[in-house]
């Protein structure tokens, strides 16, 4: 569990601002930035990294920051964004969208497409972020598309458990281990999928059909995480566990742009890597944990990692002081967003 801090008191007054927006870019994703309060600008950021997700909180004045097309096609950072926002807040366009969200309204963005966020507060906006990897996330991208820049109340049901989980984590940083990272990732994780899913099934209540298909999904990935160290977990097992064809279910997830078998890959990937990157397992051999998670063959879950990761396994079990989160080499699980109108 790495923390990173940065604050403008500690720069000159007039490199605050363009240190700030270096910081951003390096930690996040390469972004234009704007803000009328000269060398009057102040910033407090604190990052967290969890596995292969991460946390920042900071205190901000008011700022104007854009992801534009060309800097999206400059870089990928390969994650999507929620955003808490806990005393002012922004304006937000991505997708063809438009909002305002004020205090405990989060909302999740995609940097992979161009983006427009103004940072509205006085005298400055406190928010907290969640950078979340796509890779191995349990829903497809057609689905993340619809929920991109909506409200997402925070203090209320699934949403005031995960703005609560969030609280709690940035507030008390220095009561935390280096081995709790990778674990308070999963946890963040697991509540990220209930928020998301929980307002998906909500805007498509009135669809039946869909609805329907989207529970069927979501049950299923359900029973799959829960059997990712079962060798025999496959598309029949699944199939018999749910009482549905095997080409029924291929059919149910194919629909939504994915496979049965790259999802379950997927999965055993992510958990693979949130291992190697525990602290309390770097003296676990690779290839044990390879096992436990369902590639009884080094080999295979060498190039499979590689494949998914742009590295080989060994390489990224390195020193907890130096790990760092990992953009994915590629996702073929992803399914293009639906056709905008």
């Amino acid at each position: 569990m790495i923390e990173k801090v940065f604050r403008s008191d500690d720069v000159p007054s007039v490199d605050r601002f363009d240190e700030w927006r270096k910081r951003l870019g390096r930690d996040v994703s390469p972004l234009n930035s704007h803000s009328d309060q000269g060398n009057a600008f102040r910033a407090e950021t604190r990052l967290l990294r969890l596995g292969g997700s991460r946390v920042w909180s900071t205190v901000v004045d008011p700022a104007a920051i854009r992801r534009t097309p060309e800097l999206t096609r400059q870089s990928d950072p390969g994650v999507y964004t929620l955003i808490l926002p806990l005393s002012g807040g922004n304006e937000v366009a991505q997708a063809g969208r438009e909002a305002v969200h004020g205090p405990f309204d989060m909302h999740v963005l995609d940097p992979s497409l161009p983006v427009r966020l103004r940072l509205l507060g006085s005298p400055s906006v406190h928010l907290i972020g969640v950078d979340v990897p796509k890779a191995g996330f349990p829903l497809p991208a057609a689905w993340m598309y619809q929920l991109l820049t909506r409200r997402l109340p925070g203090r209320e049901g699934v949403g005031a458990l995960l703005s609560g989980f969030l609280l709690q984590l940035t507030h008390d940083t220095d009561s935390y281990r280096s081995s709790d990272g990778p674990r308070l990732g999963a946890t963040l994780l697991e509540l990220l999928t209930a928020l998301f899913a929980h307002h998906l099934d909500n805007a498509n209540e009135n669809n039946a059909p869909n609805s329907a298909r989207r529970a069927l999904v979501l049950q299923i990935q359900t029973f799959i995480r829960q059997h990712l160290q079962d060798p025999r977990l496959t598309p029949p097992a699944i199939a018999a566990a749910h009482h549905i064809s095997v080409s029924y279910l291929h059919r149910v997830f194919q629909g939504e742009g994915i496979t049965v078998s790259s999802w379950i890959r997927d999965q055993r990937l992510a958990h693979a890597r949130r291992d190697l990157a525990d602290p309390v397992l770097r003296n676990t051999p690779i290839h044990q944990i390879a096992a436990r998670w369902g590639f009884p063959r080094a080999a295979d879950f060498s190039r499979a990692f590689r494949n998914a990761y742009g590295i080989p396994p060994k390489d990224y079990r390195v020193p907890t002081a130096t790990q760092l989160p990992l953009s994915p080499a590629r996702d073929t699980r992803q399914a293009a967003p639906p056709h905008r109108h």
